[in-house]
């Protein structure tokens, strides 16, 4: 047979180092065709089988090869095919490769072979068994591994430090990862970054922004990286920070890691979370570069401020650019259908999850049965959840009890907590939903049955909470605060606007108030929710022309709802509200979720 020709390659080396540097910058193009050409010739050669020392080196670059073109189990075939025994370096490629492309249990299990084999754990392979524990997120695991790093010569060496503290974070063992981090001798980017993220994942906000500003001072330039600006952009979204995350964005700008489409992502969720979706779309439109992170991004933006066609059309151009989705891009989309009542759009995005071999998940199942129950149809909605394939989570009852509540059918919303509280739940959401079902079809007995209920369980009810940030600083309220500087002022400025919106016929609704009480007590029971205390900050601080953005922590009630929209009309403010499930624009009097919410 002639000898094999890779496109554009005059002919091939024929000594060993020759054909590695060749192997090398095929891997380094991820080319996988002429890759696998060359491969060929080496298995028609015979080189791979070859002891020599000098040939050594290919099966592993092979291995290598592989992992960098995403098919890890070709490049367990690879190392399979060469001969033994096998040098540490075949085994590093291989645990690099698994630990790499998503598969962590093998991973593991090739590091028990290698140190059955009797290859000495190295810092090489101890970090890719360290990125395979981190995934599994195993306690025991992580442990184990630290134990035997400390065995090793390579206990303080920073890349395997940095891998253990990663390792720790992501396995919820902050204190070890902490501790661990405290004791390096020396630590780089991926030992802050890994760090920062542990803090971040638990919601120490605080924490996590103080050690960013610490590994600022503390690292030389380039300093710290896209993924490190990536954890604490996330920080400032959590936490709703606006104008600290604005702060990074421009540090962003500076370093150009603003070009990163992680960076980018991060960024997108900031300002979207933040109330500000218009620069997240300018964003993503500027974006040089865009992963499925990025699209998902802007897709779950979209479906949160009630942008549902614009979230369509985000989905069709992201298959357009070659993207294929993933479980989060379809939950994007459930939850857009969901938040405008489009059950058949629902369903049929729901159907397509098949096509591109998505298994749906328990999150898929409640963004069904809350998009079937908000519509008001519950007994479909009860069907479907009979007939899941998969045990009814939390969140699948959950959404069926705020669509009765929503439509008034205590009677399927008792039934839905029944059904929750055998799973063993505590939450005190459940235990709301259902009280605040039978207040809103005036069964206001079963309401502080209910109450009674979760007092005997030993449940407390959530706080609701309201936040407004301003010059800096966030300004949070309780339901009737009055512990604000500001109170009487913030009390007298809702007073003197309530008798405006009043006059322009606004009347309290107070049919989900939970007490049987007279009509003057529910108004006050009422009037004074956080988030109208926030508002009326808002009126005193915000500059006119600017909109007062609050962020709640539960669902606004329907009478808040209401008055805010008649209160946007009566100040000629825009005021822009996130609660726990999206985002509301009320002004001029009317509201971005068109009162579907």
């Amino acid at each position: 047979m002639p000898l094999l020709r890779l496109p554009h390659t005059p002919s091939l080396p024929t000594s060993a180092p020759a054909l590695a540097d060749l192997l090398l910058a095929l891997s380094a193009a991820r080319s996988l065709p002429r890759g696998q050409q060359l491969h060929a010739h080496l298995l028609k050669s015979g080189l791979l089988s070859s002891p020599a020392a000098a040939v050594r080196p290919l099966s592993n670059h092979l291995i290598t090869f592989y992992a960098r073109c995403g098919l890890p189990v070709l490049s367990r075939a690879a190392f399979d095919d060469s001969p033994s025994p096998r040098p540490a370096a075949a085994w590093s490629a291989l645990l690099a490769s698994l630990a790499q492309n998503g598969l962590p249990l093998p991973a593991i299990a090739a590091f028990r072979s290698m140190l059955l084999f009797a290859v000495p754990a190295s810092d090489r392979s101890l970090p890719s068994a360290a990125k395979a524990a981190a995934a599994l997120s195993s306690p025991s695991l992580a442990r184990s591994l630290h134990a035997l790093a400390l065995k090793t010569p390579f206990a303080e060496d920073v890349f395997v430090g940095s891998s253990l503290v990663d390792m720790y974070a992501k396995s919820a063992l902050l204190a070890e990862a902490r501790r661990l981090f405290d004791l390096m001798p020396h630590r780089n980017v991926v030992s802050w970054s890994a760090i920062i993220y542990g803090y971040a994942e638990a919601g120490l906000d605080a924490d996590a922004l103080r050690l960013f500003k610490m590994a600022l001072a503390e690292l030389e330039p380039p300093g710290v990286n896209d993924f490190t600006y990536s954890c604490i952009i996330r920080v400032c979204s959590t936490a709703t920070l606006l104008e600290l995350g604005s702060s990074v964005h421009a540090h962003c700008f500076k370093t150009s890691f603003d070009s990163s489409p992680f960076v980018g992502s991060s960024l997108i969720s900031l300002y979207s979370k933040c109330g500000l979706v218009d620069e997240a779309y300018e964003l993503f439109d500027q974006m040089p570069d865009r992963n499925l992170g990025a699209w998902n991004a802007i897709l779950i933006a979209s479906a949160q401020h009630g942008h549902i066609h614009v979230a369509f059309h985000r989905f069709r151009e992201m298959k357009a650019a070659g993207f294929s989705p993933n479980f989060i891009t379809f939950l994007c989309l459930l939850t857009a259908c969901s938040h405008a009542g489009l059950v058949d759009e629902g369903k049929r995005y729901f159907a397509l999850m098949s096509e591109y071999g998505i298994e749906p998940g328990a999150q898929h199942y409640a963004a069904m049965v809350d998009l079937l129950s908000r519509a008001g149809r519950i007994t479909e909605a009860v069907a479907f959840i009979e007939e899941m394939p998969i045990e009814p989570t939390e969140s699948v009852w959950g959404a069926l009890i705020t669509g009765c509540r929503i439509h008034k059918d205590a009677d399927t919303a008792a039934y839905a907590a029944a059904k929750l509280f055998e799973t063993g739940s505590s939450s005190s959401g459940a235990h709301m939903l259902l009280s605040n079902a039978y207040a809103a079809a005036g069964r206001y007995a079963d309401a502080a049955r209910a109450r009674k209920a979760m007092r005997d369980r030993g449940v407390r009810k959530e706080t609701g909470l309201s936040w407004l940030e301003t010059a800096g600083k966030v300004h949070t309220f309780v339901s009737g605060d009055r512990g604000h500087p500001r109170s009487d002022e913030i009390y007298a400025v809702l007073e003197e606007v309530g008798e405006r919106m009043e006059k322009a016929g606004y009347v309290p609704d107070t049919s989900q108030v939970l007490r049987d009480v007279g009509g003057e007590e529910k108004r006050a029971a009422i009037w004074y929710h956080s988030e109208r205390l926030a508002i009326g900050l808002g009126l005193l601080v915000v500059p006119e022309g600017q909109p007062i953005r609050v962020m709640k922590n539960l669902r606004v009630c329907v009478d808040c709802h209401t008055a805010i929209k008649c209160l946007s009309k009566c100040t000629g403010r825009a005021i822009v509200l996130r609660d726990n499930n999206r985002f509301h624009r009320f002004e001029d009097g009317a509201c971005s979720c068109g009162d579907y919410w």
